[in-house]
């Protein structure tokens, strides 16, 4: 029987020796590794933090040692070892659990982590509550090189180090975040590597200080100064001593025994915050991550044996790649455009412009809000900045492109990939909040196109516009559009009408106007006919076409694939009010209603919420069956 079989709790793992945690890892990161080459996952990030996970749940008392994981995609023998073993095959699966951390999922998941920086912050306010209440458990934040340059870990230490709160940081250093680290303090993480000789000099001269009889303690009191001379001569020091924080490392992040007994260490300094330092490879065990840390961050099902991922079916490039190419064609001919992306060239499709131009190309790492604001001055010097982030985490940097990007008219342009549903990843990540978030900001130009080919046509709009504009873009592949042609020119603020006649108008934003298109038919097929309206732009608005459309239709609707609160279809409903329209046509909006989506695939989910052909036929034929009623009890002088 494997050792893994017999644990279903942190209690069960430390009924354990010491000894026997080697095994433990070892099955865990065998089983992460078979169940993720059937369903996918976070591969490469859970298994350079196997070790991690069984170190910090053997060292303390969870759940009554509050223990905070940063991000979540690193963090499934966390799941494996608190009660989620058998789960772990539904991971980012409908229905299974999920492949963050939820607090409503387990007692042991302390904080609920999708997006990267945040576990500083919130294990510091744990510590000063357990403070404050008189309580004495311990607090442990888990965190990656990477999401420690981020600007709330920043804020985080910097306080924490003023507060003196007993916090404990184990900092899983892999050099990596889903791209290579970068920034100056990966080069100081580099620098505190580089200083291990110096902690092993340190440790042999306390122990021949202390071994000397009689004199022994006062020379190693006096020896002190010289130590700190030396530190901070080949230590950076600036988390280290300056900051408040002791330190304790760097230790083997694959060694359990070592890991123990460091997080042992550092459970006894009860004056202030510490980190342990922790060294990890990403990818640890399966020789085919090792090497490629980027395409093995997460994965699809793999073969086990070879690690090439199983052929995928879909014929179409996906919208990213389209993105990144497109985008480096554009450079090639402006010189003055630059990119920009927020830890995430593979996952926007930068990569390809940081490799053809890489001093044109710029990954600042998990910062969106300083990308946004080092795009804007880039913008006050001429130069057209093109900012690729995930539509979640633009999230992060709205206070930036209201006040430092749109309130100054600058020409900055947004990139909003996983505009919509993002599938597996869940509620963290599903992109449903841009176009109320950046709606009513003013200055902004927001366009959405309806498939690869007009993407292209979007970019090369955005780039000749003059000030700050944003274009949303699904997760996946493309429908198949031809993109072999060059990129043209659209009108800002207009649409297109994709098919025309009969009362009804189906109005369509970005991703929701081939559905439309094929519900059209079906309609059609009952007789029906409706026009269908690529929207491309909601602010701003085709005024003149949707005006018409109040004037000569009995029926709108507008279908969306975001959040109907402050949306597409709400922005339409505005324009009819501002008009006086407002009761002369029955519009209908489709989009997602007000409540978290859970994580599962994408076309599942945009069926369950009627976003797809069918779903929008059906809401069609429901629409029309509700006005011929009540026409009818018109007819008939009935209320």
């Amino acid at each position: 029987m494997m050792l893994l079989e017999s644990i279903n709790s942190p209690a069960d793992l430390r009924a354990l020796t010491l000894d026997q945690l080697r095994t433990v890892a070892d099955e865990i990161r065998t089983y992460i590794l078979e169940t993720m080459s059937r369903v996918g996952g976070h591969t490469g990030a859970s298994l350079g933090a196997v070790e991690l996970a069984v170190a910090l749940h053997y060292a303390f008392d969870t759940p009554r040692d509050r223990l905070v994981w940063d991000v979540g995609h690193q963090a499934y023998a966390h799941k494996i070892l608190t009660g989620r073993r058998e789960l772990l095959p539904t991971i980012k699966q409908y229905g299974g659990i999920s492949g963050f951390l939820r607090r409503d999922e387990s007692e042991y998941d302390t904080f609920g982590a999708g997006h990267a920086s945040t576990s500083l912050s919130a294990a510091l306010g744990m510590a000063i509550a357990r403070d404050r209440k008189g309580e004495d458990h311990h607090v442990v934040a888990l965190i990656g090189d990477a999401s420690l340059a981020g600007g709330m870990a920043m804020e985080a230490i910097n306080q924490a180090g003023h507060l003196k709160s007993r916090l404990i940081v184990l900092l899983n250093d892999n050099e990596m975040s889903i791209a290579p680290a970068v920034g100056a303090l990966t080069g100081y993480l580099n620098r505190i590597r580089g200083a291990h000789g110096y902690h092993r000099f340190k440790d042999e001269v306390e122990e021949k200080l202390l071994a000397i009889p009689s004199v022994g303690e006062r020379l190693h009191h006096a020896a002190k100064t010289v130590k700190d001379v030396i530190a901070a001569a080949v230590l950076p020091g600036a988390l280290v001593h300056e900051l408040g924080f002791k330190y304790i490392g760097y230790v083997d992040g694959h060694n359990p025994r070592a890991l123990v007994a460091a997080l042992k260490e550092a459970k006894q300094i009860k004056d202030g915050p510490v980190i342990v330092h922790a060294l990890t490879t990403k990818g640890k065990g399966f020789p085919e991550t090792e090497p490629d840390y980027y395409r093995w961050h997460a994965t699809g099902p793999f073969d086990l044996k070879t690690g090439k991922p199983h052929k995928s079916s879909a014929k179409a490039p996906t919208y990213t790649a389209v993105f990144g190419d497109t985008l480096a064609q554009l450079m090639e001919k402006d010189p003055k455009i630059v990119a920009l992306t927020a830890a995430m060239p593979d996952g926007t499709g930068v990569c390809t412009a940081l490799e053809k131009f890489p001093d044109r190309s710029f990954d600042v790492g998990i910062a969106e809000q300083h990308c946004v604001t080092f795009a804007a001055g880039m913008s006050c010097e001429g130069l057209t900045p093109v900012c690729a982030i995930y539509s979640t985490f633009l999230q992060r940097g709205f206070d930036q492109v209201v006040h430092d990007v749109c309130i100054q008219d600058l020409n900055v342009k947004f990139c909003l990939d996983r505009g919509g549903i993002a599938g597996g990843d869940g509620q963290t990540h599903h992109g449903l909040l841009d176009i109320a978030y950046l709606r009513p900001v003013p200055n902004i130009i927001l366009m959405a196109p309806k498939d690869e080919g007009e993407m292209r046509d979007m970019m090369l709009t955005m780039i000749e516009h003059t000030g700050p504009a944003a274009m949303r873009y699904p997760r996946g592949n493309g429908v198949g559009a031809p993109i072999d042609r060059e990129p043209e020119l659209l009108e800002i603020g207009k649409g297109e009408i994709l098919r025309d006649g009969g009362e009804i108008a189906i109005v369509a934003y970005g991703s929701m106007v081939h559905p439309s298109l094929a519900a059209a038919e079906r309609l059609a097929k009952d007789r029906i006919e409706t026009t269908v309206v690529n929207a491309r732009f909601v602010k701003p608005l085709d005024t003149s076409l949707l005006l018409a459309l109040a004037r000569t239709k009995r029926l709108i609707v507008t279908v969306e694939e975001a959040y109907l609160a402050g949306g597409f279809g709400s922005a339409v409903m505005e324009l009819l009010e501002e008009n006086g329209l407002q009761d002369k046509v029955r519009v209908v909006r489709m989009g997602i209603p007000d409540r978290l989506i859970t994580h599962g695939d994408a076309k599942l989910l945009l069926a369950k919420y009627g976003l797809d052909a069918d779903g929008i036929y059906t809401r069609v034929k429901d629409s029309i069956e509700v006005l011929d009623d009540r026409r009818a009890k018109a007819r008939r002088g009935v209320s």
